[in-house]
């Protein structure tokens, strides 16, 4: 990798100009089946969250956006919350809805065979789509846990007709402005079926919807041995990727650190989107971080996270697209991906160490926030209450 190249100026703007959307439910107590570890200085309810989600982005300039969880992130009075986040230089992202903490939906939700708990699943969604109207939200995210554990429980095409109509309804409700994004899973809580179960499913929903509906693809929600980045390519060729929700895995949805099990799989994802010129903050695709904390440091945890998206995306953008494009041409294999190597090889921490320089922030993030002091006064001063995790 040539030196002109990592002082390119469209490298560096892009790498100024990105954005990365935090959870909230990320700065909760959160962790596996067995056990979720407390941690002090956890937020004690939304209002605290997002102070948090606004360290993240006073040390890395790149994460502006919190996404909230209904009914987790409820408050007297939402657009209060939403205002909040303005004063701390952040703003509402999406919308995520919750279908399986509800103990009727234990057969289903949207896809239930009653159709009065299969109402009660769209009830909810209208009432998150009246949240995005308070907060300004533009996307409603659904991830749907519904499945079957046997096979013979339930009609799998029946299941699907139902999910079709539900769906069919909960878009009919969302403003001109508004989206509707629609995320995957193949396996987990439902171990024969999911009603989700892959990109495909996902993508035929969406298309029946419409032009607001677009598809969600979560890094670790796939059968090990997907090749994530061709789902990555197909969606965009087809203009359907609204989101990714960014994590890693060593087995199954671990929830991690993104790039923690496979960085240079997270390489090879945002090199697609680069390539398609995806990147840009009008694309369409909203990047987000889905991940939940359960042995490290909540708000070091996403700043490190946002680091290693950055770190991926950077490599990427060094990437020499005309001598690739000649070299695929060519049907030089090596050579081509050489080319790809030698980007991922790169080291580009100088580089973004230098575009934080710029944009005022300390050139190193985690060492910063330490600095600050600020996890020390939360702990100190998060005393008493509940703290905040899964269903807080």
């Amino acid at each position: 990798m040539t030196t002109s190249a990592t002082d390119a100026p469209q490298v560096r703007d892009a790498l100024a100009a990105q954005t990365i959307e935090l959870p909230s439910w990320a700065f909760g107590n959160s962790g596996t089946r067995f056990k979720v570890f407390s941690t002090p200085g956890v937020p004690r309810d939304p209002f605290e969250k997002i102070a948090d989600v606004a360290q993240v982005h006073a040390y890395t300039g790149a994460a502006p956006r919190v996404s909230l969880h209904i009914p987790w992130d409820l408050v007297d009075d939402i657009s209060t919350l939403a205002a909040h986040a303005g004063d701390l230089g952040v703003q509402i992202g999406a919308i995520n809805s919750n279908l399986f903490q509800d103990e009727d939906y234990k057969l289903g939700s949207l896809t239930h065979p009653d159709a009065a708990i299969r109402a009660k699943a769209i009830d909810h969604h209208k009432q998150c789509i009246d949240v995005m109207r308070a907060t300004g939200s533009t996307d409603l995210k659904l991830w749907l846990p519904d499945g079957t554990n046997y096979p013979g429980q339930d009609d799998i095409r029946g299941r699907q007709d139902r999910l079709a109509d539900s769906l069919q309804q909960i878009y009919a409700e969302l403003d001109p402005n508004h989206r509707l994004i629609l995320e995957y899973k193949f396996f987990e809580p439902y171990f024969y079926t999911m009603d989700i179960p892959d990109w495909g499913t996902s993508l035929v929903h969406c298309l029946a919807l419409g032009d607001q509906a677009s598809v969600v693809l979560d890094t670790g929600h796939h059968a090990p041995g997907t090749n994530i980045e061709f789902i990555v390519a197909q969606l965009l060729r087809l203009g359907k990727l609204g989101a990714f929700d960014f994590n890693s895995r060593f087995y199954a949805d671990d929830d991690l650190i993104v790039g923690a099990a496979d960085p240079f799989q997270l390489f090879r994802i945002m090199n697609e989107i680069v390539s398609a010129d995806a990147l840009r903050p009008d694309s369409g695709v909203n990047f987000m971080l889905d991940q939940c904390h359960n042995i490290e440091p909540k708000i070091q945890g996403q700043i490190r996270s946002v680091m290693n998206v950055q770190e991926a995306t950077a490599k990427a953008l060094l990437v020499d697209r005309e001598a690739l494009r000649a070299a695929q041409f060519a049907g030089d294999v090596l050579g081509a991906n050489a080319l790809l190597m030698d980007a991922y090889n790169t080291d580009v921490r100088p580089l973004l160490a230098e575009v934080r320089a710029a944009k005022g922030l300390a050139e190193d993030p985690i060492a910063a926030f330490i600095a600050s002091g600020y996890q020390d006064t939360i702990a100190a001063e998060r005393v008493g209450g509940q703290q905040a995790g899964w269903g807080a």
